[in-house]
């Protein structure tokens, strides 16, 4: 009994050499995803059923209880009994592809036993189909698990040698030869073919285990490569957007050489053959046409397809990746090869992965460039905005003072000048110096002190330290304004206004306090964070001064309002003090 289980261990480590040779077949993925059509089905039925032939042929002969063969070609005579470990192939074709795959793989199996004769062959055809059947039934218990566990499995693989061993003694109830045969093998049968069973799906969970592990770290260099790229997809200059992404595939995959197309022409090339495969160069395969037209990979399997001319040219193989934009293909991106063998279906999967995500990227950039433009033609209207009655009221006091004091309404004539350049500059700046800022509220400052002269005092002094620090242009002066229009709208005489800037901690603090009326409770929860209708200037000052703190600088730059206890109200923000931010030009 040792030696014959010696002998059928010995048998089955081969059939598992040849099980793990079928893991790595792609098409035996189908089994385990569950992927059954006609075709894979009768396949796969097909390919159990000869490899329970091979443990057929890997079995031995017993004749008077002694092992006469230990490999079974042919024909064995009717004294004689084979013993088979076909089961084992059965009862994984039962576990993964259900009980028509289990049930046709027994039947091939089963009728090579009963073509090879001797005693048993037909109870071993009818175990090997039953076994199919009812272990296939079995495993819709499991249908869940990707892979049945290897302990389930050798709990099922105990069943069926013990159910082969029934079958035997119910044809052959008198035969002595039979019952000091299942007395000698059945121990053997049960304990190879069930370790033999859990093995193998052990074995299936590991190919399993290592395809997923290469995905995900296939699929982890895709999105690194996508991040890296971000910053070339950004470059104004296609030629220099084409070279930077490029260089990175290449450096980052293992190709000979990769190039970067727009739909006319190759816009840079890196790797072998960049001595006659140079940018600018037309396309010319029929291959780049086509995903051209229908946005789908294409795979060049010959040098043919490349369409090269040069003789020499090492680049045998090309997988044409799109990247498209607006549902449409705008570049092409070709990774060479060597040879075709060396593109395989993980580079293949690898390429429609950088494709797709580009794609994205590149669609990320040019709606992050289309929000720009929006954003920034919208802060334009906003600054470009002069209030009309401040203008016609500045003409007239200046008018005014021409017969009665025409030194200050020369005075008033120039700081109004003044104010208009920096505003009609306001179009083409997005930031300024806060020295520049602060000269522009100087002139207005004068202005509304020779109007309300004797009425509102204005107390500013510019701090010099910080003036460097950048600001939207026309901050301040909207800010005084509403505190000159509403604030102290109705104060006769002894209004004020004053403007504190100061240092502190890499920041620019800047506050407007006046001590008029305040505003109202309704006023001051929309005040910068809604246009308020208002019958002078439209009350728009305060949101636009907020939306472009807020869009140059960020959401901590925003407008900060409250009213103070001791009558009026405060407008304060902080700006970073960093003169060396980006300056608008």
């Amino acid at each position: 009994m040792e030696f014959m289980t010696y002998i059928l261990v010995q048998r089955l480590g081969l059939l598992l050499i040849m099980a793990f040779l079928m893991t790595r077949i792609s098409s035996f993925r189908s089994l385990l995803d569950r992927e059954m059509d006609t075709r894979t089905v009768i396949l796969h039925a097909v390919i159990y059923g000869l490899f329970g032939i091979a443990g057929t042929i890997s079995g031995i002969v017993i004749e008077n209880g002694k092992i006469v063969s230990q490999f079974i070609f042919f024909p064995v005579q009717g004294n004689q009994l084979v013993v088979s470990s076909s089961l084992v192939a059965i009862v994984i074709a039962g576990l993964l592809g259900g009980p028509i795959v289990g049930m046709g793989a027994g039947f091939i199996a089963g009728i090579h036993l009963l073509y090879l004769g001797g005693l048993g062959n037909t109870a071993g055809c009818i175990v090997n189909i039953l076994t199919g059947l009812l272990v296939g039934m079995t495993a819709r218990f499991f249908s869940n698990d990707r892979v049945i566990s290897p302990l389930k499995a050798l709990f099922i693989g105990i069943f069926p040698p013990i159910l082969q061993m029934g079958i035997l003694l119910i044809f052959n109830p008198h035969d002595d030869f039979i019952k000091a045969a299942v007395d000698q093998i059945s121990l053997p049968l049960v304990f190879s073919n069930s370790v033999a069973i859990a093995i193998f799906t052990a074995m299936i969970a590991a190919a399993i285990n290592e395809q997923e592990r290469e995905a995900a770290l296939e699929s982890r260099r895709a999105l690194m490569i996508a991040e890296d790229a971000l910053p070339h997809l950004k470059k104004e200059s296609p030629f220099e957007m084409a070279q930077g992404i490029a260089e990175l595939l290449f450096k980052r995959l293992k190709v000979a050489a990769v190039s970067v197309s727009n739909r006319e022409q190759v816009l840079a090339y890196v790797g072998l053959g960049a001595d006659h495969h140079k940018p600018g160069d037309p396309l010319q395969t029929r291959l780049s046409y086509e995903v051209i037209q229908t946005g789908i990979l294409k795979v060049a399997y010959s040098q043919d397809e490349i369409c090269c001319q040069h003789e020499k040219c090492p680049l045998q193989a090309a997988i044409i990746v799109p990247v498209l934009e607006s549902n449409k293909t705008s570049k092409l991106i070709k990774l060479y090869f060597r040879k075709s063998q060396h593109i395989r279906s993980v580079e293949i999967v690898l390429a429609q992965g950088l494709g797709k995500l580009l794609t994205n990227q590149l669609a990320v950039v040019q709606s992050e460039k289309l929000q720009t433009l929006i954003r920034d033609a919208e802060l334009r209207n906003l600054e470009a905005q002069i209030n009309p009655h401040f203008l016609f009221n500045t003409l007239h006091l200046i008018a005014t003072l021409f017969r009665s004091d025409p030194e200050k309404a020369r005075h008033i004539t120039v700081q109004l000048g003044s104010f208009m350049r920096f505003n009609l500059r306001l179009a083409s700046t997005s930031l300024v110096e806060l020295e520049k800022e602060c000269e522009h509220l100087q002139s207005y400052i004068e202005i509304i002190q020779a109007r309300f002269f004797g009425r509102i005092t204005i107390c500013f002094s510019p701090l010099h330290e910080c003036k460097e620090a950048l600001i939207p242009p026309s901050t301040l002066q909207p800010l005084v304004e509403n505190s000159v229009n509403h604030g102290l709208e109705h104060v006769m005489e002894g209004g004020k206004i004053e403007i504190e800037i100061r240092q502190t901690e890499g920041k620019v603090q800047v506050a407007v306090r006046d001590n008029g009326s305040g505003f109202s409770e309704k006023s001051l929860a929309l005040a910068g964070h809604s246009p308020v209708n208002s019958k002078r200037g439209g009350g728009t000052g305060l949101y636009n001064v907020n939306q472009r703190l807020i869009g140059m600088l960020g959401e901590q730059s925003r407008l900060r309002i409250r009213n103070l206890p001791s009558g009026g109200s405060e407008i304060y923000f902080e700006i970073p003090n960093n003169h060396l931010g980006r300056k608008a030009t």
